[in-house]
């Protein structure tokens, strides 16, 4: 993959000039002029679509890794190449890489898998079809659900004028609130898995959140896709793709490995190894190692025994995987000192952030951590956002999942559930709106699709506030 060029021929020079390992670096020291690198990649995201938008097009790639060099070369000339280099190896070895071979196995199986035929994108279908994506996310990911349920669900509305709402609330419902019941779901509860929290913890502590979230969304797409259906000239005059009752599966063996994939995620949460490879200061274990040369198989796999007619007819193509891929990238290395900033606590550059947490008596403030680990998933990505906040309510599972359930299950929800509030808070958010895009469905930009989140999610997030987080 072109981006991983870019992104390891840095880590090579400063490991030749570096030689020796650094210590872990200090949030404590850092200024939060650090954090502006990051700030660029996001204000990229959000503002280049807008302004050059045939510029990003084509070159969004460059734009980010200018971002990624304008921290790391600085960084390696203040803190010494040892620290950068080992900073940037423990982004790559421990979060970027798991993270993107994980996404891309989820993207290959899933695309490799045709739902054959079409039906009619009526209301009832398509909250039916949003429903169904609510329960899958859970068990065999938010990635794995949305692109196994994306591209049948755009071909069932291409015969109407207005869809862009259909894939917002997708991305609501699929690409986030529906993974919150296990840590199969979404890469935050995996964290709190291999933590020691529970893996059904979630499922019995969340539930009627997650439950009164997705119904509430729900009820909503229903009565304004009903109001957009139910319009004059809505419906095209001929549907590109006829309706058809025969829907049946193409590449379903591809099913397997989706349940291979969701196996090897979970051996590697409970298999115990001693077995400790040190690469150039980071630790990479064996379960993890195993994990990740598993599902490189499994992507190998999928491309071999799926027919090319399928994916011909899935329109699959490498297009969104390579955007996410260099766009987190950059967020993976940019974010690497606003990480140690937050994790300094109240010592930190963003302590009053830390601070805010707390009560006067000292214990900790479920409400509050729900919107801090929310509004900070929101922008950061939303696994290492968790675990910031699970260390700062103490990191003892066993005290979070009894005596502090509501605080764990607060930073639990808000770290899930708000990964919906922007484009880049959860990585299916930004799959979805490529493969939409690359199918001429024509999508709110950044901030516009801010403005469907703060308008539909944002009330809901105070709704629940006050009753299971006060």
């Amino acid at each position: 993959m072109k981006v991983l060029r870019w992104v390891a021929l840095p880590g090579l020079l400063l490991m030749i000039s570096g030689g020796a390992f650094a210590a872990e670096l200090q949030g404590s020291e850092l200024s939060a002029l650090w954090g502006v690198p990051f700030a660029g990649v996001l204000l990229s995201i959000a503002l280049m679509p807008l302004l050059a938008p045939i510029f990003w097009h084509h070159h969004y790639g460059k734009v980010t890794a200018a971002w990624a060099l304008a921290f790391l070369l600085p960084f390696a000339l203040v803190y010494g190449p040892g620290m950068a280099s080992v900073s940037l190896m423990h982004a790559l070895l421990a979060e970027y890489i798991p993270f993107i071979v994980l996404l891309t196995a989820l993207f290959t199986v899933a695309g490799g898998i045709h739902i054959r035929g079409n039906l009619h994108g009526s209301p009832g279908l398509n909250t039916a079809i949003l429903a169904i994506g609510a329960v899958l996310a859970s068990f065999m990911g938010t990635t794995g659900a949305s692109m196994l349920l994306i591209r049948p669900l755009i071909r069932a509305n291409d015969n109407r004028a207005h869809k862009a709402h259909v894939v917002v609330f997708f991305i609501f419902i699929v690409s986030n609130a529906g993974g919150s019941l296990t840590p199969l779901g979404d890469p935050p509860l995996f964290l709190g898995f291999l933590k020691g929290v529970d893996f059904f913890w979630t499922l019995r502590q969340i539930f009627p959140e997650t439950l009164f979230l997705i119904g509430s969304l729900l009820a909503i797409f229903y009565a304004l896709d009903s109001w957009f259906y139910h319009r004059r000239e809505e419906l095209l005059p001929q549907d590109p793709t006829p309706d058809t009752r025969r829907i049946g599966f193409d590449g379903a063996a591809n099913f397997w490995l989706l349940g291979a994939v969701a196996g090897l995620v979970l051996l590697s949460g409970l298999w115990k190894s001693p077995v400790v490879f040190n690469i150039v200061g980071t630790e990479v274990g064996l379960p993890g190692l195993v994990r990740d040369a598993g599902l490189l198989i499994i992507i190998f796999i999928s491309l071999r025994i799926t027919a090319a007619k399928v994916h011909a007819d899935n329109q699959f193509s490498w297009g969104p995987m390579v955007e996410v891929a260099k766009l987190f990238a950059g967020i993976f290395l940019t974010i690497i000192p606003v990480i140690a900033m937050l994790k300094a606590g109240t010592h930190g550059p963003f302590g009053a952030v830390v601070s805010a947490v707390t009560r006067p008596d000292g214990s900790p403030d479920p409400a509050a951590y729900f919107w801090a680990t929310g509004l900070l998933s929101s922008f950061l990505d939303n696994a290492p956002t968790y675990l910031v906040f699970f260390n700062t309510a103490g990191g003892d599972p066993q005290a979070l999942m009894t005596t502090f359930a509501s605080t764990l299950a607060a930073i639990s929800a808000g770290a899930v559930f708000m990964g919906a509030n922007t484009y880049i808070g959860n990585a299916p958010n930004l799959m979805v709106k490529a493969i939409a895009e690359d199918r001429d469905v024509k999508m709110p930009s950044f901030f516009g699709y801010m403005l469907w989140s703060v308008g539909i999610l944002v009330p809901l997030f105070i709704v629940m506030t006050f009753i299971w987080f006060k």
